[in-house]
């Protein structure tokens, strides 16, 4: 895939899971990396606007007790979303969930890829609460998401799991793609605004 190498130098330094995951533990944040990609995604693919700053408030809720999170952890944030709206917007389809490398074990990467759904599913319905008017096939991918949440930990080491787990990340991920290009507002491409050429 070399997608990703004809972008730019800024999405060379695109915060991954080791790192997130690293921020977080550090500053001993109860929370998973995935699960809180997950509910950024979930979020943005209902319908969030990206000038909305609220999303820090409703992460300190769910992860946090309602207390602000540390700098480090804020500041983490703030540049994974702002990533996770440039790549959704980018025409090669560089939108990727936030899960630990093949290098991991299957039952971290399945874990992972469980609490990112049920992240987004929460993200999801955080945002769409008001206006819950959605398609058929944007309720199938709410209801396959449950599913795929509730996936057993109990994961073999072998050729068929990896192939499985590689199947359904990449169904999560387009189904993300088709529920934000039904529902989301991407943001205003004018200059008046407040939003510089962050997203392009």
């Amino acid at each position: 895939m070399t997608d990703n190498t004809s972008n730019n130098s800024l999405e060379n330094n695109q915060i991954d899971f080791a790192t997130m995951q690293a921020i977080i533990t550090t500053e001993n944040v109860k929370a998973h990396a995935s699960e809180i990609n997950g509910v950024l995604a979930g979020l943005i693919c209902a319908g969030f606007a990206f000038e909305d700053q609220s999303y820090i408030s409703m992460l300190d809720d769910l992860f946090n007790s309602g207390d602000s999170f540390p700098k480090a952890v804020k500041s983490a944030i703030k540049q994974m979303y702002a990533e996770l709206w440039s790549n959704i917007l980018d025409d090669s389809y560089s939108f990727s969930l936030l899960l630990p490398d093949d290098d991991d074990s299957i039952a971290e990467r399945g874990h992972a890829l469980s609490v990112w759904v049920q992240g987004f599913n929460l993200g999801f319905g955080l945002q769409q609460k008001d206006n819950p008017v959605v398609s058929d096939e944007v309720k199938e991918v709410l209801s396959d998401f449950s599913e795929i949440a509730n996936l057993s930990d109990e994961m073999d080491e072998d050729e068929d799991t990896e192939q499985a787990y590689f199947e359904i990340s990449e169904y999560v991920r387009i189904s993300a793609l088709l529920c934000f290009s039904e529902l989301a507002v991407p943001p205003s491409r004018e200059p008046a605004s407040t939003t510089n050429s962050t997203i392009h």
